[in-house]
This record gives structure tokens, sequence and C-alpha cells, in this order.
């Protein structure tokens, strides 16, 4: 029997389209995959937040988690991340204290800076954004207050509570892919998770300094951080690089302004590209881990060291949804990851 690692794994699922499938069909997915990592032993279940987008169906987090939630018993679930300057600080606190209501000790506020589209659409999503670094402190601190109740004097908190009042708070979790916002959440006094799937540069330098600076809060007495990156795993290694030539081309692509589905490998294997794209594409090779489920663990295990964390999200884009089921069943394997057993079965 395998001994089970010290790293926790976690999931970061993006719904993502494929050629010739729905966006609805991409959903249905991303509910089964939230179901399959539970009984794998993964800690937590994260939704992304896209807009405008053809490839990732998932637009709205809180919406998705809350059916996520009702579908499981024992993940946690969580926004990977909700864009904060799109909305109000309190409009976010009373969706996720609704949703810590509802399934507490399970939710997860992941709080992300960054437009989740272009910025048109950003623009009208909210049209008094100024993308201002200000206006997000700000807006990360009423946030911090509405959730606590902690009202500091001539802060408008004194007048108004996020409803509803309850006992439980989410875990609130900063994401960044620049380490800018490493130092806001190490101010605050929250966690904080480094985007390697986004750049693959500057993240353990990111997660140090994070740490070193980090001050204690009544939410989270030590600092806590983990890395996300995607994960490619599979049976074989050509088919592991099928799957990493893919990823790579579709991330390529996406830079060029094209969003569309994933496609197959069929598509992928003799696509025409020039020259600054392929040197773009052996770039984008930098943001995944791929291979077989030794070769993928060791190449974890050696991240984790690197950035100094122990969980890491995994990103899994395939074509075929079954090759994302088998790339986390293989990953948790690899780990030997072991489920939460419900107390009835036992005694059964």
């Amino acid at each position: 029997m395998k001994t089970p690692s010290s790293i926790h794994l976690s999931v970061l699922d993006q719904s993502p389209v494929r050629q010739g499938g729905t966006a609805r069909q991409a959903l249905l997915e991303t509910v089964q995959l939230a179901q399959h990592a539970e009984a794998l032993g993964y800690t937590r279940f994260w939704v992304s937040e896209h807009h405008n987008s053809e490839s990732l169906a998932g637009t709205t987090p809180e919406v998705l988690m809350a059916h996520l939630a009702g579908q499981t018993k024992h993940i946690r679930i969580g926004s990977g991340g909700v864009m904060l300057p799109h909305y109000s600080a309190l409009k976010v606190a009373e969706n996720f204290r609704l949703l810590e209501g509802l399934f507490p000790n399970r939710i997860d506020l992941g709080i992300g800076r960054a437009p989740g589209a272009d910025r048109l659409t950003a623009q009208v999503l909210n049209p008094s954004n100024q993308f201002s670094e200000q206006d997000f402190i700000e807006q990360l601190m009423d946030l911090d207050r509405y959730l606590t109740d902690r009202a500091d004097p001539e802060t408008i908190q004194t007048k108004i509570k996020a409803a509803p009042l309850i006992d439980t708070v989410p875990e609130l979790w900063l994401l960044s892919s620049s380490g800018q916002s490493g130092l806001f959440a190490a101010y605050l006094g929250m966690a904080f998770t480094f985007a390697h799937f986004i750049n693959p540069h500057g993240g353990p330098e990111a997660v140090q300094q994070y740490r070193e600076k980090f001050r204690p809060s009544t939410r989270l007495p030590k600092s806590a951080a983990s890395m996300a990156i995607f994960v490619l795993c599979a049976d074989t290694e050509e088919k592991a690089q099928e799957l990493e030539d893919t990823l790579a081309l579709q991330m390529t692509l996406l830079e060029t302004g094209s969003r569309g589905p994933t496609p197959p490998y069929a598509t992928v294997r003799d696509y025409p590209l020039a020259p600054a794209q392929r040197a773009r594409l052996e770039y984008n090779r930098q943001r995944m881990v791929s291979g077989t489920p030794l070769q993928v663990k060791m190449q974890l295990e050696k991240l984790a060291a690197e950035y100094g964390v122990d969980e890491i999200m995994a990103v899994t884009i395939t074509y075929d949804f079954q090759d994302r089921l088998r790339s986390y069943e293989l990953l948790a394997e690899a780990f030997a990851l072991q489920p939460v057993v419900d107390a009835e079965q036992v005694e059964a």
C-alpha cells in the first residue's frame, strides 16, 4: 500500500468547452468532476470566473458553487476566484455568507484582481472600474470587515452588516500571478495562492515574500499558501505528450485572440505555427507538468519544495472528458490520497 503524501492536492476547474461540445455539457462535467474529486480524496474544488469566452463556461462561480456544494458532502468548495473589482464588496460578502450558512466550514472565497476577460468586457461589467490598486485594497478591507463583522470607527460597516449573520466565516484566499497580491494577503492576514498556470516565473519568491511579511489575523493566525498549475497525467508518456501538445497550442492561440473551444489532438498534430507562435508554445509548456503518474509526482514534489507549500491545485483541460477524469484519478493514486468516509458508512 502506498503511503499518503504530505502534499495536499486540490482542483481548480474552469469548465472547459471542447470543439463540438456545448457549454451545458461543460458545466455538467464540472459537477461530475467535483464528485469524482471528492471520492478520490482531494481537499478543495474551486471554480473560476471568465467572461466573453467560447472556451470556458464558468462565468459565475458563486452560483456554480451552490450547486456543487449541494451535489457533494465533504470536499471544500470555492472560487478561484471571484474578480472583486467587478462587484461591490458588500454583495460578494452576502453571496459567500449565504453559501457559508448553507454549507458551514466548506466554503472558500478566492479573490482575484485580474479582469477574467478582455478590458472592454471588464469595463461593461463595472463601468466605474478604474483598475486602481488602491481601489482594490480598499475593497479587500471592506470585504474583510463585512465577513468578520468588524466595524472600524468611521467605516461604513458601523451602519451596514452583511447578511445573513452567521457564526462561521469562509476561508479567504487571495490569488495572484505576479506576487503583488501576495503582499496584500500578508498585510491583511489572508491565505495566498500563486497561479503558476498563468505565470511560470516568480512564484517561489512571491510565496517567500508573503510568508516573511505575513501579519496574523483573527481569521488566520499563521500564513497559508498554495500554488496552482496545469497538470496532465496519463497512463503512458505518449498519451501525456498528446495532452500537453493540445493544451500548449490552445493557450498559445488564446494569447493571439482565438477564444475557441479545446481542439482534439488530430487538429493539433499538424497545426501550422509561425516562428513567434512556436516560441510562445514552448514558453507555455512551462505553465504545466505532464507525464505518467510517477513522473508527475516527482515534478510536483519538486515544485512544492521550491515554493515551500504543502498544497497544490491541479488545473486540467483536455479535449476528452474521460482523459480529464483519468488524469485526476492517476494523480490521486500517485499521492495516495485518502477520501473522507461517511460515519454512516463506517457504522454500516
